[in-house]
């Protein structure tokens, strides 16, 4: 499953998509935007409506 139309994606499902790409492919959030082609705003205002953060220590989301 892909996360390149955020929204048209669950919260629950894109926060652990998101999370199995960080831990998996990318090695931060910015590379994770380039990587998919996300679009910075629409993903933080996704992040804020589900609650999340990005933790850049562990390098994964979480919940507020």
């Amino acid at each position: 499953m892909e996360i390149h139309n955020l929204d048209h994606l669950d919260g629950a499902i894109m926060y652990g998509i998101v999370n199995e790409k960080l831990r998996l492919e990318c090695s931060s959030l910015d590379d994770l935007l380039v990587q998919f082609e996300l679009d910075q705003q629409a993903f933080q205002h996704k992040l804020d409506e589900m609650g999340c953060y990005y933790d850049p220590v562990v390098n994964q989301l979480r919940q507020k």
